[in-house]
């Protein structure tokens, strides 16, 4: 009797025991395509959101640099990267620029901000910024508020208008705020304004590139309504009020119409020879020569 007993005790164990194994098997089966799905859905709603800040940010915050292509990398349920690749236009000519690797996962998206900062190449005879991948100077533009440069201001327009047979971009830093009108009187025509100079942090420059954003847009295709789109943006991309340079600008701008808005400086792009009529100018208070490129007798400059 107790052996019949052990028996049964034993076959119902067996059966106890296969009923949770097949319970869980369904219930693995149920909630495997739930959780991809619910994965899935976190992973496209964050990978959105970083393209979205990617474009952005190159809309207010890099002076006359494109996106050439954007799209997802390594993607998965759990995140993956957005890989951007970037150039210049100089004149008609474009330029290879860096390309940023961003990532994403459910809760986060990051910026490639390592290689949006440029690099700063220091030695005995000089000193610059330069993109990290290519390898090329950047532009650098002047706040008119900051007095102290760690290099000095520097006026590279006559270096610049020297070079034979090239285009280049070149970032002009006003002695003080101008406005848009006041601008084009002042720019030589066959030279090509793709970039304003709206705002950038009060910060101390002193010892160093501090590597501060500054903000601004293309005014190429019509002001007024890249100004109003820039606004927006610019809203946008402080929509939790937490970047006070942006915050401040929008104050003082928001409501402003585009002509009376001040502009504290440009990036030029143009024959490297047509920079000349911009020498001794008082208006300008600094030059910093960016990307150039040697002219080819197959692609014609813009201007």
């Amino acid at each position: 009797m107790d052996n019949s007993l052990n028996g049964a005790l034993k076959k119902a164990k067996r059966k106890h025991l296969f009923k949770i194994i097949i319970t869980s098997i369904i219930v693995v089966l149920i909630l495997l395509p739930i959780l991809y799905k619910t994965g899935n859905y976190f992973a496209a709603e964050s990978s959105s959101r970083l393209h979205d800040n990617l474009f952005l940010h190159n809309a207010i915050a890099e002076p006359n640099i494109q996106i050439d292509s954007q799209v997802t990398s390594s993607s998965t349920m759990f995140g993956g990267n957005i890989i951007t690749n970037r150039s210049k236009n100089i004149n008609g000519y474009l330029v290879q620029w860096s390309t940023l690797t961003s990532s994403y996962d459910w809760i986060r998206n990051i910026i490639d901000h390592n290689e949006l900062i440029p690099g700063f190449h220091w030695s005995n005879t000089d000193s610059y910024e330069y993109d990290k991948q290519t390898k090329k100077k950047v532009a650098t533009f002047y706040n008119p508020t900051i007095q102290k440069y760690y290099d000095g201001v520097q006026n590279e327009l006559g270096e610049i208008s020297q070079m034979k047979n090239h285009v280049a971009e070149v970032a002009i830093s006003f002695n003080r705020p101008y406005t848009f009108q006041d601008i084009q009187a002042k720019i030589p025509v066959n030279l090509n304004i793709v970039w304003l100079y709206m705002a950038s942090p009060i910060v101390d420059e002193s010892k160093g590139p501090s590597g501060a954003s500054v903000y601004g847009f293309d005014p190429t295709d019509s002001p007024n309504e890249a100004y109003s789109s820039f606004i927006d943006s610019m809203e946008k991309y402080s929509s939790k009020g937490d970047n006070q340079t942006i915050q401040n600008f929008l104050k003082l701008n928001k409501n402003q119409p585009f002509d009376k808005v001040k502009i504290l400086g440009v990036m030029l792009t143009g024959q490297t020879e047509n920079f000349k009529a911009l020498e001794n100018q008082d208006y300008i208070r600094g030059a910093s020569v960016g990307a150039t490129t040697q002219i080819v007798p197959y692609i014609k400059p813009e201007k």
